[in-house]
């Protein structure tokens, strides 16, 4: 705001100055006049380099920024491996090299600014010569003492907008590279949008169908290849298999985070690239194995999903995510502030308030990610009501490592390499001794055993 303020003055004064210069004396004007074209290609081409170095630099600040962020974010790992010396050497060494590269814009910079101030020095100098000839030769009311006094007086004026112009290329250029940094994230079409007409229903039932799908990260090896299945609305489907198996990508289509590359996704027989995004993941309610908090209080946390939802909404969803009891224990009780990502509240209590989040966003299609894992069994119970409670009457998809919390699921499905290797229930699946899920099944439950002896 200020350096658009100066620029406008300036460029007032310019016209002004130039306007009266030419009035005395159009001749001594031109003379004042003709370092500009030098003085406007110094500029642009120190602006062209400067461009190019305040760009490089600001990825040497990225780094050097990234180092802080990593060591903010794993404060405790670096502690408690004792590692503090190693990370502020890490810093210094970044902090080093983009000092240096500031440094070389600074020199960039002091060696050029001399130049032009020189150049508006000497053309000063040659109004002076030829104004003091025509005084002399050729004395007239233009070409007198005074006149000659109050032109340089008016060229002093006009050079030091110029100047201030010049100097002002540095805080734009800065800017300027600056802001396409930007932009190049703004401008980046994204690869998931809402096509023209979409397609928004007044009610989703929730039957997903999956029809010879296919996809890859960026070209890589197939997450899933040619996985074709059918889930009616209401049943609850679970998804095991070795990790990397494709799990987390079967899920994350659902919700159209990616588009497939090959097949296609129907949820109640529509094509999901065909419906709104944002009213598709309306419909959608995920909870996650570590689940987020916002910095807020309890209540703005489980009213996330539906910021219009009454206190008592609020309360109800809590108690069915069984988080009531330990909420209302708080001296604020559901104005209780939780920290960042929720960090004053254990990990038990932050899976019943994102289950609670869940509850009152009351979607059709529920997507649980290692909803129950890293919990004492207590808490693991509490949840274990409380996500029985969510999966009635929704489609619900759940990925689990602990198979045994998969076993009243209608369908199990098991993935192996990015395709479908076994289907059915946990009893059926147990029946194939040289099975995928039974070799998976008899492994944990041997594992549990050692653990309990121990």
């Amino acid at each position: 705001m200020f350096g658009s303020v100066d620029v406008i003055r300036d460029l007032l004064m310019i016209v002004v100055t130039i306007g009266m210069m030419f009035y005395m004396n159009w001749l001594l004007a031109l003379i004042a006049l003709s370092p500009l074209p030098f003085i406007a290609l110094v500029t642009w081409w120190r602006g062209r380099m400067m461009h190019r170095m305040f760009g490089r630099l600001w990825t040497y600040w990225s780094r050097m920024s990234a180092v802080v962020g990593d060591a903010m974010s794993g404060v405790k790992v670096v502690k408690a491996f004792a590692s503090e010396d190693r990370e502020i050497a890490r810093f210094s060494k970044r902090n080093i090299i983009y000092t240096d590269k500031e440094q070389e814009v600074n020199r960039m910079w002091v060696r050029l600014q001399p130049m032009v101030s020189t150049i508006m020095r000497l053309s000063m100098l040659l109004i002076w010569v030829v104004g003091g000839y025509f005084v002399i030769t050729n004395p007239s009311d233009s070409n007198s003492v005074g006149t000659l006094f109050a032109f340089t007086f008016y060229v002093g004026m006009f050079f030091g907008p110029i100047n201030s112009l010049a100097n002002s290329a540095r805080m734009v250029t800065r800017a300027a590279s600056s802001a396409q940094r930007v932009f190049e994230v703004l401008d980046t079409p994204p690869e998931v949008y809402t096509r023209t007409g979409a397609v928004k229903k007044d009610r989703m039932e929730g039957r997903v169908e999956f029809r010879n799908v296919g996809f890859s990260y960026e070209g890589a090896q197939p997450a899933l290849n040619d996985v074709s299945i059918t889930i009616e609305p209401g049943q609850m489907i679970g998804l095991c298999g070795h990790s990397g198996a494709g799990k987390s990508t079967f899920v994350n289509l659902i919700c159209r985070f990616y588009d497939v590359t090959d097949g296609q996704i129907l949820i109640d027989g529509v094509d999901v690239r065909d419906y709104d995004v944002q009213w598709l993941r309306q419909q959608i309610g995920v909870v996650l194995q570590e689940p987020y908090l916002f910095h807020g209080t309890i209540s703005e946390n489980i009213r996330y999903g539906r910021p219009d939802a009454s206190d008592r909404e609020v309360i109800e969803a809590a108690r069915a995510a069984n988080a009531h009891d330990f909420v209302v224990g708080f001296p604020d009780g559901y104005d209780t502030m939780v920290g960042e990502r929720g960090q004053s509240l254990s990990g038990g209590e932050r899976q019943r308030i994102s289950i609670a989040r869940a509850i009152l966003h009351n979607p059709r299609v529920l997507i649980l990610d290692e909803a129950t894992s890293s919990l004492d069994t207590e808490t693991e119970r509490q949840i274990q009501e409380a996500m029985d409670r969510l999966v009635t009457g929704r489609t619900t998809i759940a990925i689990a490592h602990r198979l045994s919390t998969l076993q009243q699921a209608s369908r199990l499905l098991v993935l192996d390499k990015g395709k479908i290797a076994e289907e059915g229930t946990h009893p059926e699946l147990l029946a194939k001794p040289d099975g995928v899920y039974a070799k998976l099944y008899n492994t944990q439950m041997e594992m549990n055993r050692r653990i309990a002896i121990k």
